[in-house]
């Protein structure tokens, strides 16, 4: 059984830096993507950043140049480097993945994904 388990959330001041964690259990899988979702009250769920095991990575546009996606394979864990952080990143995080891609791109479509951890809240303070 597939477990996704994230950690790493809290609270900030804007500025500053969290890093999230996702640990990955239950799959054996060469090829998969995996990514991070958000989502804030009142609003749609909507990626942030994602990576396939070719290492292609893909970001929102909000997040570009803030946020960087990697991953541990030896740890089987996904990591969200989230710096200089904004009020407006104050969201539910949620890690996903999927086990049967195979595209040489990393998908930021949620459809695309079936496998959802249960979220870490992350809460920026201006």
């Amino acid at each position: 059984q597939v477990q996704l388990v994230e950690s790493g959330g809290g609270s900030v001041q804007a500025g500053g830096s969290l890093r999230l964690s996702c640990a990955a259990s239950g799959y054996t899988a060469s090829s998969y993507a995996m990514a991070w979702f958000r989502q804030a009250p009142g609003k749609e769920r909507e990626g942030v950043a994602s990576i396939n095991n070719f290492g292609s990575t893909d970001y929102a546009a909000s997040v570009k140049g803030r946020f960087t996606i990697s991953q541990d394979n030896h740890k089987n864990t996904l990591y969200l480097q989230m710096n200089s952080l904004k009020p407006e990143d104050t969201a539910m995080y949620y890690c996903a993945a999927d086990f049967t891609w195979t595209r040489w791109w990393a998908p930021l479509r949620s459809s695309e994904y079936s496998y959802w951890g249960q979220g870490t809240q992350v809460t920026v303070s201006s």
